[in-house]
């Protein structure tokens, strides 16, 4: 079972003086994974770049790089995707292993060799610009991460705790908003909830991914429509020797499927942002985001 869609990403940005030059990184290309196919994907820039490399980051997702070297005093940039997604298997934590042996096999031991699926994984163990690893995030995991419960198990509960004691809160944070200030308060949107399963995840000695995507749903009559549909959204990846890497939603507790569309995995929200850069001029800007996800089969709306 699958669902085609067609995405519409726009951006524009207004400046109050004229640029004169720009670099801009983009990550508005979605990545292929076991259970999503890239079908289409087109880039309108206005105005047109001097230069254009499309290529990959270290991460393995698409990155586009654009350059402008003549002034400018608005930037739109649309991207328009179509993908396949696929439901995948049906989720059963309880087949996972015990999360204190994927922590021992994820431990570094000298002359030991790694597969390239534990190498890979490793990278997403540690500290990064805006996840941190602190006792503090080890602590309030530990109740869902109990001696022998299965990884996934224990995963699902830290997603379903992260999900109750929070509260999603548009204007409580920024991107730059430190992730300690966050646990404490308790509030914030889709990156930090996702931040904040990280550093609990990678507190515990275990390896987790940011994921950057899409969110469209149609809710059923009576109940709430999921926060982030229609918009950029964020989630979490954990790795698992049997499974490999399984997506948890802490935002909406569920596990992504038919509805999630991604975009791209990296350490945290800095290494997967859609679109950044730097300008030379431009004064005061004033920014737009507006996403657009469409089933392409009528069946599916």
């Amino acid at each position: 079972m699958g669902i085609t869609y067609d995405v519409v990403h726009r951006t524009e940005y207004r400046y109050g003086a004229p640029v004169s030059l720009s670099q801009q990184l983009l990550h508005l290309a979605p990545r292929d994974t076991p259970r999503q196919a890239r079908l289409a994907h087109a880039l309108v820039v206005d105005p047109a770049p001097s230069r254009r490399v499309d290529g990959a980051d270290a991460f393995g997702n698409p990155l586009t790089r654009l350059d402008f070297d003549r002034p400018h005093e608005a930037l739109v940039i649309t991207a328009r995707l179509r993908v396949r997604v696929e439901a995948g298997d049906p989720l059963d934590p309880l087949t996972s292993p015990a999360w204190e042996d994927v922590v021992a096999a994820l431990a570094y031991r000298g002359g030991e060799v790694l597969d390239e699926a534990h190498l890979e994984a490793m990278r997403y163990r540690v500290e990064s610009p805006y996840v941190r690893i602190k006792t503090v995030f080890a602590d309030y995991a530990r109740p869902c991460f109990t001696p022998g419960r299965p990884l996934l198990d224990a995963a699902q509960a830290l997603m379903q705790a992260i999900h109750t004691d929070f509260t999603y809160s548009p204007e409580a944070t920024q991107i730059a908003t430190p992730l300690l200030d966050v646990f404490e308060k308790r509030h914030g949107v889709c990156q930090d909830f996702a931040h904040v399963m990280l550093a609990c995840l990678r507190s515990l000695g275990l390896s987790a991914r940011y994921v950057s995507g899409y969110l469209r749903t149609t809710p059923v009559e009576g109940k709430p429509r999921l926060v982030g549909a229609d918009a950029s959204h964020a989630w979490v990846s954990v790795f698992c020797p049997r499974q490999g890497w399984v997506d948890f939603d802490p935002t909406n507790r569920v596990v992504p499927s038919l509805q999630h569309v991604t975009l791209a995995a990296g350490r945290d929200f800095g290494d997967v942002s859609p679109l950044r850069g730097v300008i030379l001029g431009g004064g005061a800007h004033e920014l737009e985001v507006a996403v657009v996800v469409t089933p392409v089969d009528p069946a599916d709306t």
